[in-house]
């Protein structure tokens, strides 16, 4: 508003908190400001706006949990409270308390429905997006009881057939309590489900109860009421929770009276209260004879809307048809690929969302990973169902937005659907043509002069870009970007028979990467080295982790490219924690898809060091073979961001991809990822059919049984090209590299 640039509010703000005794806010933020390069646009409001919401809940969470730890609360805050665990944090001058040392859940649902439940490392279940949760106890008549959160130990499994649960049992001495979690339909629509098996060698009590949490923190409930058949709850005025059998015994308490648990042998019952703070909790009794087995289902319905019922969801098996599949020895990797695909598919129910709860929202950035790991999955269709979102999302100045002052989200839209076209050997389509050549306008337009004097000189302005690189700054990532788009549009432009347009968005590429090349040039002065930091004034740290784009996955360079191989050295050198990359800047943890581009830019480049850091992430996956956004180096929890990354997910898709075929310029390479301790006697491995740029490729390699050396192996592949079968390099390691004449289809490798 216009009003506000004249009106001396600055000096009221100023005046106020001086008067309070508070320091004065605005030369605060200027301060602050000093710190990154002067940009249009100092911090992305969606990040402002998601932050305050996540400290606000971590002032009610300091204020709540702190001074009631008698209650049962969610895994994450029994460890994070407890100064005998290691995950303890000291809250001494914490204004907020936030989960820091286990952000670990898993998401469940159905495809191409949005509401995805997700489910914390004990089994707590919370149904909708930010709400309160479903625990499970088993408490006996003696008073021995499994309460998950307070397990020492639990097993959990992510089954995928014929649904996605997670499984999650705890044993104590002679009590099981098994918890499975999934949803299914029931009516036309979907629910959230958990099915509560337990087992005790006495009497006792299986104890359905509904917590004021999640694994963020409080949230809210402020009234319960139990039906009048005693088979369902209303929560807050919803009858969302039911029971497959009638509750035996029930309590409430509120805020007030303390933790429903210590209620639970009150012989007067509640059936309905009202908390005013908010706090309530719920406790639904079903018996449990000595030495018998019981199951009580709890159902929750996901969506009130009447639609649901006349469009019920897609099945996995239709939404997993004829995507691209793998056999190979190491089972774990196996199966991470099939869970990867699973939550890539839950994450794209339309647009696609990087994660289930703390990022279910949507950023260009992410989406260019996860929309590639459709393409490459043969999830076509659902890949080409996002990219027709992108439209919405540009600006009438051809800005694709989704975060304001991230100057990468163009190059990564419109490389995107380049990929598209490639991988389907289709033009683009006739509606997304405007939107192609506005972005690309909007990449030239926004590029500074070539004639400034400065190493920015030609690079886009300092933006946020990619929040863990850094203050604003002039960052490389986001200038490969715009380079890949402008190449990206050209192509594009030329598939759609605009050869002017195509002709002048090559030209302002070559111009981008000119400007890009003497930038680096006058780098390698100031730094003494041929190396790309994160942008020209920065020192080498590990927001060099970014400048790897131009490596993987966009290939602006050759295999060899010694600025880059450089930048791979010093980040493995000076940035592994345990094996893998470690991003210091605000995600302070192990971080799964930026070790994996580590790993990417080391295959294309043939250096074996790639294959220890994918055995890291393997061995990185939570038991439901999932990667949280960064991981905790001593707990191996998440420690920021969602705990199930689908940008992850997409990126071990990608990787094992890439080990068994990916595209270099006009050739397509086989093999060159599979690591020789697969290759045993008898071993036979399969991928595909795997889309590339030439067309869908299906690949086998086999060691013959009687091969007890295994020193040579026969590799077989069959194509469905767009046009000819491009040239083929078969590059095995540990095996002879051959070129394959383009009338064959097997090869037979012989050892080095």
């Amino acid at each position: 508003m216009v009003w506000m640039k004249w009106l001396p509010w600055r000096f009221g703000v100023r005046y106020l908190a001086r008067a309070h005794g508070f320091i004065d806010p605005i030369a605060l933020l200027a301060r602050l400001h000093h710190f990154a390069q002067p940009s249009e646009v100092t911090e992305p409001i969606e990040l402002l706006r998601a932050g305050v919401v996540m400290h606000s809940r971590g002032l009610i969470n300091s204020r709540v949990i702190q001074h009631n730890l008698d209650w049962l609360w969610p895994y994450w805050v029994e460890k994070q409270y407890n100064p005998r665990s290691k995950s303890f944090i000291p809250r001494a001058f914490s204004i907020t308390h936030i989960n820091l040392t286990h952000r670990n859940w898993t998401a469940i649902g159905v495809p191409d429905f949005d509401e995805l439940p997700i489910v914390d490392p004990r089994g707590l279940l919370t149904p909708f997006w930010d709400s309160w949760s479903i625990d499970s106890w088993l408490i006996t008549d003696n008073k021995r009881q499994i309460l998950p959160s307070r397990s020492n130990s639990a097993t959990q499994s992510l089954e995928l057939s014929p649904d996605v649960a997670v499984i999650t049992t705890i044993v104590q001495d002679d009590l099981i309590l098994e918890l499975k979690s999934s949803v299914v339909p029931d009516q036309g629509c979907p629910h959230s489900q958990i099915e509560i098996s337990a087992q005790a060698d006495t009497s006792g009590w299986i104890a359905v109860a509904l917590r004021p949490y999640n694994p963020e923190g409080i949230s809210f409930v402020h009234k319960i009421t139990l039906s009048p058949d005693r088979k369902a709850w209303t929560v807050d005025g919803n009858p969302c929770v039911s029971f497959s059998d009638s509750v035996e015994r029930h309590h409430l308490s509120t805020y007030r009276g303390g933790d429903v648990r210590i209620h639970l042998h009150d012989t007067r019952e509640k059936n309905d209260e009202f908390c005013n703070i908010g706090l309530l909790t719920a406790a639904a009794l079903f018996r449990i004879e000595a030495g018998q087995s019981r199951k009580v289902t709890v159902r929750i319905r996901l969506d009130q809307d009447e639609r649901i019922k006349n469009s019920p969801p897609v099945s996995w098996q239709e939404s997993l048809a004829n995507h691209c599949t793998i056999k190979i020895p190491c089972q774990h990797f196996q199966r991470l690929y099939e869970i990867a695909l699973r939550t890539i598919v839950l994450h794209s129910p339309k647009e696609v969302y990087p994660g289930p709860f703390t990022y279910k929202r949507f950023w260009f950035r992410d989406a260019a990973f996860i929309i590639y790991s459709l393409l490459v999955s043969g999830l076509i269709d659902r890949a080409e169902r996002a990219i027709d979102q992108f439209a919405d999302r540009q600006t009438t100045r051809g800005y694709f937005l989704s975060q304001e002052g991230e100057w990468d989200s163009n190059g990564e839209a419109l490389w995107t659907m380049r990929r598209f076209c490639e991988i389907t050997g289709l033009p683009p389509k006739p509606n997304w043509l405007q939107t192609i050549r506005h972005g690309g306008e909007w990449i030239i337009n926004k590029r500074l002069p070539d004639t400034l004097d400065y190493l920015h000189a030609g690079l886009l302005p300092a933006g946020f870009s990619a929040e863990h690189l850094g203050p604003n700054d002039f960052y490389y990532w986001d200038d490969f970007w715009g380079i890949a788009g402008l190449e990206a549009a050209a192509t594009l432009m030329k598939m759609a028979g605009d050869s002017s347009a195509a002709e002048r968005f090559t030209k302002e590429a070559r111009r981008f990467r000119d400007a890009v090349e003497r930038s680096l040039n006058k780098v390698a002065t100031r730094l003494e080295q041929e190396i790309v930091p994160a942008s020209p004034y920065r020192r080498l740290d590990s927001g060099a982790i970014g400048s790897l784009v131009c490596g993987y996955p966009l290939q602006l360079g050759p295999t060899d490219d010694a600025r880059l191989l450089n930048t791979v050295d010093f980040l493995l050198t000076n940035c592994l924690v345990d094996g893998g990359f470690f991003q210091d800047m605000i995600h302070s943890g192990i971080n799964a898809y930026l070790t994996l581009h580590l790993a990417q830019v080391l295959l294309r480049a043939e250096d074996p060091r790639f294959f220890p850091l994918i055995r890291t992430v393997a061995e990185l996956a939570s038991p439901t073979g999932q990667w949280p956004e960064a991981i905790h180096p001593r707990t191996k929890g998440g420690c920021m961001g969602d705990g199930q990354h689908a940008w992850a997910a997409a990126e071990w898709i990608l990787m094992i991809r890439n080990c068994f075929v990916r595209e270099e310029g006009n050739t397509l390479i086989l093999a060159a990822g599979i690591p020789i301790e697969w290759l045993t006697a008898g071993a036979n491995l399969s991928f595909g059919p795997a889309p590339t740029s030439f067309g869908a490729i299906s690949i086998t390699l086999a060691v013959p049984v009687n091969n007890t050396e295994a020193d040579q192996v026969v590799i077989r592949w069959q194509g469905k090209w767009h046009n000819d079968q491009p040239e083929i390099s078969v590059r095995l390691p540990g095996f002879r590299s051959q070129a394959v004449a383009t009338d064959h289809q097997t090869l037979t490798l012989i050892k080095d």
